[in-house]
């Protein structure tokens, strides 16, 4: 059994290691060239998605409790508090590329833009709200624990696909290293997750 200095030190490690992960990527593209001269309303666009992204890194942990030092209820309750974070990222995105751009906008809603990476991300963004939707009705829907899991497990699937996939085809203002390595370790901890739920010692939430 771990000795409480070694478990101590383990549990500063996984944290420093998850906010240098968290914000190495934010300040990369706070630092980027490319917002030099433009508008405050872009650069918080821009800002904010990236926030999104690394928000989805936090969310499969405290699901599944990985994150040492807190307990699984207090992981769970984080969990909500960020899903709604994850949301209001999105909202201001969304809103700031819309005053940006309203046209730009329209045609990604639409599903008419030319450029791949606005239907992955509309995708994620349709996904996010359906989370959040089917999470605040849960208790109302009454939906038993296994399928209100797997349909959870589902649209967090979607949420992640669509967001790697938008944040990689965008050549934008994330910087390609941290970006890369964000979305990679987005994708490993979602995979670690959804495997984990889906194997036969599952907790229900």
């Amino acid at each position: 059994m771990p000795s409480k200095g070694a478990t101590r030190r383990r549990t500063a490690l996984v944290w420093g290691a998850l906010l240098a992960a968290l914000i190495v990527p934010i300040l990369a593209a706070a630092a980027s060239p490319l917002l030099a001269w433009r508008d405050p309303v872009y650069i918080l666009a821009g800002l904010a998605g990236v926030a999104a992204l690394a928000l989805l890194l936090v969310q499969p942990l405290l699901a599944a409790g990985l994150l040492p030092g807190l307990t699984l209820a207090t992981s769970r309750r984080a969990h909500r508090w960020i899903g709604a974070g994850l949301v209001a990222a999105v909202l201001i995105h969304v809103a700031a590329l819309w005053i940006t751009s309203p046209p730009d906008v329209v045609d990604a809603l639409l599903f008419r833009s030319p450029t791949p990476f606005s239907v992955w991300g509309v995708i994620a963004m349709w996904a996010v709200f359906g989370a959040a939707l089917l999470a605040a009705t849960r208790r109302r829907l009454r939906l038993r624990p296994l399928l209100w899991r797997r349909a959870h497990l589902t649209l967090a699937a979607v949420i992640v696909s669509g967001t790697v996939l938008h944040a990689v085809l965008i050549q934008g203002t994330m910087e390609t290293v941290s970006k890369l390595a964000l979305c990679a370790l987005v994708v490993a901890a979602t995979v670690r997750v959804v495997a984990g739920r889906r194997g036969p010692a599952a907790r229900p939430r």
